[in-house]
């Protein structure tokens, strides 16, 4: 058996000697809150529903397509997830050989000084091959440790992701909805003004010809200047939700394209009222946590693995001689085989601490688990308790709008047959109006319940629910 064959042979048997490993047995963590039951609502998981599914309006199915597209944080994210995979590819090369190719040439000038036979002369060096240089030896799986560690990460980088995913398309609806509906307050405070215009003029009219009194006149001149207020307060808002908006598409939106009736806006997608609680552990976020415990982990093994010595081998084969030509003779042949062993023993106390600082960021990614599951458990019941009140508090408020709007029919007809005042009519208007205005909002409330509901279930990831098809 030749030597090179030997060496090959040896490096081998190295390599299938280093399955030691220091890292702990990782089990999942205590959620640290009571789970549910499944139950029978739970035969489909609502991150199965695709975005396009839930979200009904064509128009806001473009603009979150847009946002994906386009969105900067969005894109940053996606560009860490490639940027650690690349970093995990380089930590799971090391546990590799790195062989290269080597060659030099020496020419060199010996003064007399130096030289045995007190005459100066020119000596040259040629050699050629392939070599190993420095290939740590993993017997007690440092190397596998810290590779697993940058695999777990690569896996966090991309649950940030797809978390980032989901707070950008609720953040997109969130922008529209809000927009949409502070446009129909505006144009309602807008009707309003008009509305009080119109009465202002009749009833300087009627003060002009001695019908009214001048405390009714004034009366109205307010009312006015009080719709005037509403309706630049509505526009003021309704421009920053659309610039909220147009920051989170990345572009410039044209207004007249997407406005549209706030009562012809499509439903959302009704999610069922009886839910696993199982299903957080799947949130992106959660996932992100849970890796990131992973990672300390296997930060723990690379600890423990710093006790124990350290091995390397560098390696060469080739072919060497005085003259380019003597490369080819068969005699020219060298190898050499330079293993390294290196074992700590006094580090005053640095790989000791290194143990526990890995130990402490294990305690650390664990009790961050714990609060990122606690956290998506108060937000999912916070909105699936708000889901029944707001339906409630709308069904009441259709009833007050209806009461009010009476209100006023009858205060303007009393008014105009010369029974009540003019301030009886703007009671009932400021009554109305505000009734009109608190129904938008808590219609609003509902919609904004319901998606940050989807979102906390993990809904986003998917385009459509029926092809399974990933929004990257």
């Amino acid at each position: 058996m030749s030597r090179s064959l030997k060496t090959a042979l040896s490096i081998s048997l190295i390599t299938l000697l280093t399955a030691c490993s220091m890292m702990p047995d990782y089990q999942r963590p205590d959620p640290a809150i009571e789970m549910a039951e499944a139950s029978a609502a739970d035969t489909d998981r609502i991150a199965d529903m695709g975005w396009r599914d839930f979200y009904q309006d064509p128009a806001l199915q473009q603009l979150i397509r847009i946002a994906l597209e386009n969105n900067q944080q969005l894109r940053a994210s996606s560009l860490t997830v490639k940027q650690l995979q690349k970093q995990y590819r380089i930590q799971r090369a090391a546990q590799k050989p790195t062989i290269n190719a080597q060659a030099s040439a020496t020419r060199q000038r010996t003064p007399e000084t130096l030289s045995f036979s007190n005459q100066s002369g020119i000596t040259e060096q040629y050699s050629v091959g392939v070599g190993i240089s420095a290939w740590e030896i993993d017997f007690f799986g440092r190397i596998d440790s810290l590779s697993e560690s940058a695999l777990q990460q690569y896996f966090a980088s991309q649950a940030a992701r797809d978390s980032a995913q989901l707070a950008l398309i609720a953040q997109v609806a969130d922008a529209w909805f809000s927009w949409q509906a502070t446009q129909a307050q505006h144009q309602l405070a807008m009707k309003t003004r008009k509305v009080r215009q119109q009465s202002y003029a009749l009833i300087e009219k009627r003060f002009n010809s001695g019908l009214a009194s001048e405390l009714d006149l004034r009366q109205a001149e307010t009312a006015v200047h009080e719709a005037r207020v509403l309706e630049t307060q509505y526009l003021q808002q309704a421009n920053q939700n659309f610039t909220s908006l147009q920051l989170l598409i990345g572009q410039t939106l044209d207004k007249t394209q997407w406005q549209a009736d706030w009562q012809e806006i499509g439903a959302l997608k009704e999610i069922p009222a009886d839910l696993n609680s199982e299903v957080l552990l799947q949130r992106p976020d959660v996932l992100q946590a849970e890796y990131q415990i992973k990672s300390a982990n296997a930060d723990i093994g690379a600890a423990r693995a710093a006790f124990f010595p350290r091995i390397s081998l560098t390696t060469s084969l080739g072919l060497a001689g005085t003259a380019p030509a003597q490369l080819s003779e068969s005699g020219s042949r060298q190898w050499a085989i330079s293993p390294q062993f290196t074992l700590p023993l006094l580090d005053w106390g640095s790989n000791q601490a290194g143990l526990e600082v890995a130990e402490l960021q294990k305690d650390i990614t664990i009790a961050n688990y714990q609060q990122v599951i606690q956290e998506a458990f108060k937000e999912v019941r916070d909105q699936m308790e708000a889901r029944s009140t707001l339906d409630e508090q709308y069904a009441a408020q259709n009833d007050l709008t209806t009461s009010t709007a009476r209100s006023l029919a009858l205060a303007q007809h009393r008014f105009d047959a010369g029974v009540d005042s003019y301030l009886d009519v703007l009671d009932a208007q400021r009554s109305s109006i505000s009734s009109k205005l608190n129904r938008i909002d808590i219609r609003l409330q509902r919609i904004r319940s319901q998606l940050t509901l989807y979102k906390s279930l993990g809904g986003g990831l998917l385009e459509t629910g029926n092809n399974a098809t990933h929004s990257n």
